[in-house]
């Protein structure tokens, strides 16, 4: 005798074509396959804000499943059949009418299927041998046929939360590592160089910090976190790259007072705050006939300020040396978000000074670049193949900015 299961709900309820897919996916699940049932259980319990399922809902769901004898659900129907009563006492005592909201709110979602007997009671029909012939209730088949989906969506969920708990971690250790890498120094190192202009830097850095963190909204998507997370890195490389050059600088001018005679060496760093700010500074006083003091033998800051005057703006007092210029040039990094490893880079062929030199350049340039660190790491190709000269680029730019008197 072949068994007709019955498609439509009993009494006033409708029949929707959303309950009729249900059924088909049902149909297409394999005979033998099999699968825990707790297991897809706990799948729907992390993915039920992708299903758009209730706690509730799923409290119900639980209590059908207690009904299933088996702890693996296969074969062609498993269906259960346990009375409101039954099933509300599994439901820790839920009422019928909540009960009876949720069952509905399983059976659209398709997540069950409801195979009710003629007059809409729940029961089972056995043969001789005392096993179930059919049953009239709520068929779990769709979980079975729906758990691969049910598996790839908890997945989902799963690894969406591990991005944006690991966004959130980095944002933390970056905060904490900002806000103490400012105090230290505030409180350490401004008591070492007590100049009003440095201590600016520091307030400027703290202010961008500020408003980066300000700026990201109460409830943020990944993307936003991960984006802030990727800005208060950039800048808290950049403070510890500063911080490090202040105590180099620092130990380099302790060494040089306790010396009796100055001596000039060959390398940039000594010389940063040698070098005069202007050209007419130069005039007065001329600059040593040393590698650092015009770079590469081809200019000087008093130049490369002509070149370059809008670097002043990242300042609050002026550039009077080598040391100011390498300050500015570090906020101007900060500000157009170039990445920590296109500037090591840049330092690593060019050399500190020299790659400052670049990002000052960059800076007059910026509305004329659409990524000022993919420019940066062209720029770096060419000076690792030698075929970039900052002296004709620094010259272009004063003629640009200062035209020549035409010759009659």
């Amino acid at each position: 005798m072949q068994i007709h299961h019955a498609t439509s709900p009993f009494g006033r309820r409708t029949l929707t074509l959303a309950q009729i897919a249900s059924q088909a996916i049902a149909k297409t699940r394999p005979t033998t396959r099999a699968r825990p049932k707790w297991e897809i259980y706990q799948a729907l319990c992390t993915a039920r804000a992708r299903l758009d399922i209730s706690e509730r809902s799923l409290a119900v769901l639980n209590a059908l499943l207690t009904f299933h004898p088996e702890t693996i659900l296969s074969g062609e129907a498993i269906i259960v059949f346990p009375s409101n009563e039954q099933l509300s006492r599994r439901a820790h005592g839920m009422p019928a009418s909540t009960l009876r909201r949720h069952l509905a709110v399983l059976v659209e979602t398709g997540l069950i299927i409801r195979r009710d007997s003629p007059n809409g009671k729940r029961y089972a029909r056995r043969n001789r041998g005392g096993s179930i012939e059919f049953a009239y209730g709520f068929d779990l088949a769709p979980l079975l046929a729906r758990a691969d989906e049910f598996m790839q969506l908890a997945t989902e969920v799963e690894d969406a939360a591990r991005s944006l708990k690991l966004a959130r971690e980095r944002i933390t250790i970056c905060r904490r590592d900002i806000s103490k890498m400012i105090a230290a120094a505030q409180q350490e190192l401004m008591h070492e160089t007590p100049e009003k202009a440095e201590g600016q830097i520091w307030l400027d850095l703290h202010t961008l910090y500020r408003d980066l963190v300000e700026s990201l909204p109460r409830r943020a998507t990944l993307e936003q976190l991960e984006t802030l997370a990727d800005q208060l890195s950039a800048l808290a490389d950049d403070i510890l790259n500063r911080l490090e050059l202040q105590i180099k600088t620092a130990k380099v001018s302790t060494i040089e007072s306790s010396n009796e005679r100055h001596i000039q060496k060959s390398d940039p760093e000594s010389l940063i705050d040698s070098e005069p700010a202007t050209s007419a500074a130069q005039t007065t006083k001329p600059a040593p006939a040393s590698h650092a003091a015009t770079l590469d033998g081809s200019y000087t800051l008093g130049m490369v300020l002509r070149a370059c005057p809008d670097i002043v703006d990242y300042t609050r007092n002026g550039i009077g040396n080598w040391r100011d210029f390498l300050g500015a040039t570090s906020l101007a990094r900060s500000i157009l978000r170039i990445s920590p490893s296109a500037w090591e880079e840049a330092q690593t062929v060019m050399g500190e000074t020299q790659a400052a030199v670049v990002i000052a350049c960059i800076v007059q340039r910026a509305a004329n670049i659409n990524s000022a660190g993919g420019y940066l790491r062209s720029l770096t190709r060419k000076a690792e193949a030698g075929q970039l000269s900052l002296g004709p680029i620094l010259m272009a730019q004063i003629h640009a900015r200062e035209p020549q008197p035409s010759r009659t």
